[in-house]
């Protein structure tokens, strides 16, 4: 299996190997930010390849699947942060201020998240200063699951850079043991009433 290494060597041209490889990225979004980031991707016009999917729900918050070849899926996230950053400026005042930072935040099992992170921080700190993004691991998992939230901020040509490198990094370091994937809105207290409903119990006694 090719193991791309845009990570490690800037140098180097990964592209003619990641093109064969399937790569799955998961993100955390707003509804509303959604409709408005996903709307032309989820067309396939100008994302061939990618296939995105959306959480079911009524929280705002859902979460956004892009599967599909690593080109494809590096060109959906492009779209959304181009269109994150387009909606960010029409929200502000004036073009004066010059470009807002976008934010993704990608969901990532927690076992791929040392890796990422580096010996003593070493390879999150390589990452930073070779995109110019901002990047953070949140310390606790995501409720009821294995995963963590990776939060990347900046102008959308350092995230997309940025996005690449974890993508790189995880590719080359598959998740260790079963994965529990976050489900947004889903708490201890819907699973347990749930629960009490499958076994024919009334919450009320």
């Amino acid at each position: 299996m090719a193991s791309p290494d845009g990570a490690s060597g800037m140098g180097g041209s990964p592209e003619e190997t990641e093109l064969s490889i399937t790569l799955t990225l998961r993100m955390l979004m707003h509804g509303k930010v959604m409709v408005r980031g996903l709307g032309a991707a989820r067309g396939g016009q100008q994302c061939p390849g990618a296939r995105i999917t959306i959480s079911e729900g009524s929280c705002p918050e859902r979460i956004t699947t892009i599967t599909g070849s690593t080109d494809a899926v590096f060109r959906a996230v492009s779209m959304i942060a181009f269109k994150l950053e387009e909606d960010l400026g029409a929200g502000s005042d004036g073009a004066a201020m010059g470009r807002a930072p976008v934010t993704l935040r990608l969901v990532i099992p927690a076992s791929q998240c040392g890796s990422l992170i580096g010996k003593a921080g070493a390879k999150i700190r390589e990452i930073r200063e070779s995109t110019g993004a901002q990047v953070q691991v949140a310390g606790d998992l995501l409720p009821n699951s294995t995963e963590r939230a990776v939060t990347v901020s900046g102008v959308p040509d350092t995230i997309i850079q940025c996005v690449r490198q974890i993508c790189a990094v995880i590719l080359e370091s598959p998740p260790k043991g079963a994965t529990i994937p976050y489900h947004p809105g889903l708490s201890l207290g819907t699973i347990l009433l749930s629960a009490n409903q499958v076994r024919g119990h009334s919450p009320l006694g």
